[in-house]
């Protein structure tokens, strides 16, 4: 698989992804980390595989909204089959079906 454009631009991005996670750290999400951070921004903000100048980069990780990135993670969960063989997606799964 290729590598992402920005992925060239990750260790200058980092204090502005460290700043988004202290931010959510704030707001309660303590379990939010630095690559799904990013996996959101590749997958979500950066969908066009081009290169972006650096200040939209640092302004789409400022832009972030717990809820925009809450909704990826969740879809992202469903999309996994590990979360079905889990206790709560086990669970999930019966309250569903019945």
């Amino acid at each position: 698989m290729t590598q992402h454009p920005a992925a060239i631009y990750k260790d200058h991005l980092k204090p502005f992804l460290f700043s988004k996670l202290e931010e959510f750290i704030v707001l309660g999400y303590k379990d939010v980390d630095l690559e799904e951070l990013w996996s959101y921004l590749e997958n979500k903000k950066w969908k066009k595989k081009q290169e972006y100048p650096m200040h939209e980069m640092v302004a789409d990780i400022l832009s972030v909204k717990i809820g925009e990135f809450m909704n990826y993670a969740t879809v992202q969960s469903f999309k996994t089959s590990a979360f079905l063989d889990s206790e709560d997606g086990k669970n999930m799964l019966d309250e569903l079906l019945k």
